[in-house]
């Protein structure tokens, strides 16, 4: 059987347990109201979403929060570019730092080079951005696993972004 196929015969895990899929997105929005509170910006905070994603394959995810991300206002380009965020100089010192811990966040367990940069984002963000950084990291990282496991397709989009029928 094809991965595609294997895919469609997954049961889709919100549609299954949804009690567990209303929690996961209340604990979401928690999260996401403490990251704004925490000092952390939407742009900053869709960075995350997104770096987190493309290191989790979550084609879902990734299309969703590229769409979220420009409607954020993060150019074009850094998403462009975010694959290899440590060798352009597009980035700013607060999204280098949250670029690292959306890395740390997602590839476990911590190297010294992650631990590293996890030092230096506490630096540039103070403590209380840098645990919203974390904790929206931690809440991607528990959708991409739902969408990936779930097989969740990405349905095509015209060139505005609306779904093609």
């Amino acid at each position: 059987m094809s991965e595609l196929a294997e895919r469609s015969t997954r049961p889709f895990m919100d549609k299954t347990m949804p009690e567990v899929w209303r929690a996961v997105v209340a604990f979401s929005v928690v999260t996401r109201e403490a990251a704004e509170q925490g000092g952390l910006l939407a742009q900053e905070s869709e960075l995350i979403k997104v770096r987190a994603s493309q290191l989790n394959g979550c084609s879902f995810c990734l299309d969703l929060h590229g769409r979220e991300a420009r409607q954020a206002g993060v150019p074009q380009q850094k998403l462009d570019v975010l694959a290899s965020w440590r060798e352009t100089g597009v980035f700013g010192d607060r999204e280098r730092a949250v670029l690292a811990v959306a890395e740390a966040a997602t590839v476990l367990p911590l190297d010294d080079r992650a631990a590293a940069e996890l030092s230096g984002a506490r630096v540039v963000l103070g403590d209380a951005t840098f645990a919203a950084a974390e904790w929206v990291a931690v809440a991607i990282n528990a959708f991409n696993r739902v969408s990936v496991l779930s097989g969740h397709p990405v349905r095509p989009r015209d060139a505005d972004g609306g779904l093609v029928r």
